[in-house]
């Protein structure tokens, strides 16, 4: 017998108004996750993710399509969804002038636990994310790693089966992301589901069992990060010349019709080439290019990358793609 997803999305659309026009932030989009996952979901500022995640916790309204988590319609059954939910906002939402604990003894006692039960969450979540020690100090004493945890135990302290996490370690330096990391990992362990929206190549990929990738409100590729790589046929290179605007038409006719590279493409005073055993071939790479009198600033060769899914999908890199136009205050998701 099937096992019914736990997020199972389905023509989902919205659209928003700003400045006289209509902007159409998500553009029928259609995924299904299943219980235990943990699910990026990658895009440029202003894809689409936000906006995307704001429905399926039930903060905006659907326009058009049907989704449902852990069981429930979002748009008809909204509290039973949100019973079910956590959401880790990129903003977070702990009260400032409260402490850690009454934070989240209070967001424990709205989702209906007893006063003694709310209490003993609180501290199995303190302990979990390595809080306990400065539970009882006030919340803007907190530094950003410190404060990102908290919003993550606010996430999980009703013990939902479902965690949506929007750009969660955004802001914080490599030392707390990686344990920002650890943590999520030890959630999934507990059989809690994980949404985890990102802009951070490497952290999808350390993370992510499946993830999808999205531009301009469109899913552009979705799979496991080893299958989206798989994708890109050979190593990554990356010229970047001295002389782009006259080097970098001829580098790219005399590199472009090499047989061992099988793709190549220009962006900016780079040149991107997908070529087969790159340690083989690059020393050829620069000879024919030294012959020709192209300049080489630097050059980098690796596997393929997240980004380079994105470039080969898109024709533009993950890290520099332009955000859609914001929009109006309420409509600032579609620029999230």
């Amino acid at each position: 017998m099937a096992v019914e997803p736990i997020i199972l999305v389905s023509g989902l659309r919205k659209t928003f108004r700003a400045r006289g026009r209509s902007i159409e932030a998500v553009k029928g989009v259609d995924f299904a996750i299943q219980q235990g996952e943990i699910f990026g979901f990658l895009g440029p500022n202003g894809a689409g993710k936000t906006t995307t995640l704001r429905m399926l916790t039930t903060l905006l309204p659907i326009d058009a399509g049907r989704a449902t988590v852990a069981g429930f319609d979002v748009a008809r059954e909204p509290r039973k969804v949100r019973s079910r939910a956590g959401y880790v906002s990129q903003l977070g939402g702990a009260d400032e002038l409260a402490t850690g604990r009454e934070n989240l003894v209070l967001q424990a006692r709205l989702y209906g636990e007893t006063k003694a039960e709310a209490a003993r969450r609180a501290e199995e979540v303190m302990d979990v994310l390595d809080i306990a020690g400065i539970a009882d100090r006030r919340v803007k004493t907190y530094s950003g790693g410190q404060r990102r945890r908290l919003d993550v135990a606010l996430g999980i302290v009703h013990q939902p089966e479902v965690l949506f996490l929007d750009e969660p370690s955004t802001g914080l330096d490599p030392q707390n992301r990686a344990h920002l990391w650890g943590y999520v990992q030890s959630l999934r362990e507990t059989g809690t589901t994980i949404f985890l929206t990102t802009h951070y190549l490497e952290e999808a990929d350390a993370l992510c069992e499946r993830v999808m990738i999205m531009d301009h409100g469109l899913i552009v590729a979705a799979g496991s990060p080893k299958e989206l790589k798989r994708q890109v046929s050979g190593d990554s290179v990356v010229l970047a010349l001295h002389d782009h605007d006259t080097g970098g038409a001829k580098a790219l006719s005399l590199l472009g019709s090499l047989p061992f590279v099988r793709e190549a493409s220009r962006h900016g005073d780079q040149l991107h080439l997908y070529v087969e055993d790159g340690t083989k071939v690059l020393p050829e790479l620069i000879r024919l290019l030294d012959a020709e009198g192209v300049a080489i600033g630097a050059i980098s060769l690796s596997e393929p990358t997240l980004d380079d899914v994105f470039l080969a999908k898109t024709g533009r890199s993950l890290r520099d793609a332009e955000p859609l136009p914001e929009t109006a205050r309420e409509g600032e998701e579609v620029a999230a």
